[in-house]
Formats: C-alpha cells, sequence, structure tokens
C-alpha cells in the first residue's frame, strides 16, 4: 500500500487492481443497473447537461438498502484514506455513470471546480461494473497535474505524462480532485458501466464557492452547511 500511496502523491492518480473481487462485481452489478433505470430520467440536481457523454444517477445510497451497503463499503474507503494520507473519510457523493455506444469523449477536467471543498484531500474511486477495452473509453489522466493550477492546454507544454489503459471489471483507478482527467469515447457496441464514490477527509471545512456549480453543490450535496463550517451533514456520512 506504501507504493500506491507513493504513486498517488506523485501522479495524482493509481490503479488498485482486484479491489473488488469478480463475485463481488457480480453482485453489484444487477443492484446499480436497478437503480440506475429506476430514475436515470429524472434531474440529479446538475448544471452542466451531460447527456452526450454519458448518463448518470447520483447518491445511489440513498435509493436501495443494497446500492448503500456498496457505496459504503469500507474496504473502498479505507484505501482512499490511505491514498490521502488521512486518518478518516466522509462521502461527498456517488455517481452510477453509463456511457453508451457512441458516446462522445469526456473533454479534460478538474474535479475539484465543482466542489466547495476547503482541502486539497480529496480522491475519486472510478470502480467499472464491467471490462473495460480501450475502446469503451477508460480513464486518462495527466500524471502530475494535480500538483498546480492547471488548464487543459498546459497538458503539452508542461510534458505531462498521459496515462490510460484498460481495466478489467473490479479494478478501479483513484484520483485527486486536482488532477486533470478526461475519458475515451465509447466506440464498442456496449455501455460502459462505471461506480464512482468521491471521498474527502474528516474536518474538511466548507470554501466560499468561486463559481455558481460550488454554489449548486453546496446545496445539493453539503446541504444547511456554511462556508466556514465544517463539511458534514446528512449526506456526507463517515466511511472510515
Amino acid at each position: 500500500m506504501q507504493d500506491l500511496a507513493e504513486s498517488f502523491a506523485r501522479d495524482g492518480h493509481v490503479l488498485v487492481r482486484g479491489i473488488a473481487s469478480r463475485d463481488q462485481i457480480a453482485e453489484y452489478r444487477p443492484v446499480i443497473r436497478d437503480v440506475f433505470e429506476s430514475v436515470k430520467d429524472e434531474k440529479q440536481g446538475r448544471i452542466d447537461d451531460y447527456s452526450k457523454l454519458f448518463m448518470q444517477v447520483t447518491n445511489i445510497w440513498r435509493l436501495s438498502d443494497a446500492a448503500r451497503q456498496i457505496v459504503f463499503n469500507r474496504h473502498f474507503a479505507q484505501i482512499a484514506a490511505q491514498l490521502l494520507g488521512v486518518k478518516s473519510v466522509r462521502l461527498y457523493h456517488d455517481q452510477a455513470l453509463f456511457k453508451p455506444p457512441g458516446a462522445e469523449r469526456t473533454p479534460w477536467h478538474q474535479d475539484r471546480y465543482y466542489w466547495p471543498l476547503d482541502t486539497d484531500r480529496t480522491v475519486t474511486m472510478w470502480l467499472p461494473l464491467i471490462d473495460v477495452a480501450e475502446e469503451m473509453g477508460p480513464m486518462i489522466f495527466a500524471s502530475g497535474s494535480h500538483h498546480v493550477e492547471a488548464l487543459a492546454k498546459l497538458i503539452a507544454d508542461r510534458g505531462w505524462p498521459v496515462h490510460s489503459e484498460p481495466l478489467r471489471a473490479g479494478d478501479a483507478t483513484f484520483h485527486a480532485g486536482g488532477t486533470l482527467h478526461s475519458a475515451g469515447a465509447n466506440r464498442s457496441n456496449k455501455v460502459r458501466e462505471i461506480l464512482t464514490v468521491i471521498y474527502f477527509a474528516s474536518g474538511t471545512r466548507v470554501a466560499q464557492p468561486a463559481n455558481e456549480n460550488q454554489r449548486v453543490d453546496l446545496e445539493v450535496f453539503l446541504p444547511g452547511v456554511k462556508p466556514g463550517e465544517e463539511a458534514k451533514s446528512a449526506m456526507n456520512p463517515v466511511l472510515f
């Protein structure tokens, strides 16, 4: 685990092979699919329209007890805490992200742009529910980009290595909130099925929203919490 933590600190992302067994994923997949299918057409509370990139359902943990057990998996949260170098992490939110055949490439972006959190101790787990071959559009990371305030055009100028590789169901990538990342277009004939879970260090304070996306996120994912207060609400349980 020490090697993974060092790689994460250096590159801003890491791949953890076999974080869940094939049998576990076989149990998780129908649970997440059922929740996704039941509410996929409802408004998700975000400003931006990602319909050309993927379909998403946020906070599946609130929609079924079985989904809650998956998102609250202590092993996943423990790895997140170890990568961040903290004793405890809270949930920011989860997402079921399903990318249909023909969906476009996800542009380069940093997750922290959307989050009103006064910390760099944030990490997103990207857990495939099926094998994700290169043609299905796995995650793409600009290694080292989390160390600076960066824009996509700087990737080539700074010489950041761009890293992507296929994943099997049960593997997971973890990336820091500041890591520039993308995902390829889905050129296969299958839906790319992913569960993401976002963790942040317990004790984090809420930042003053720096943009409209952060203002909406504060209302949706940290309801009732004000800037300067600790980032904790009924929506943000401690997972480890």
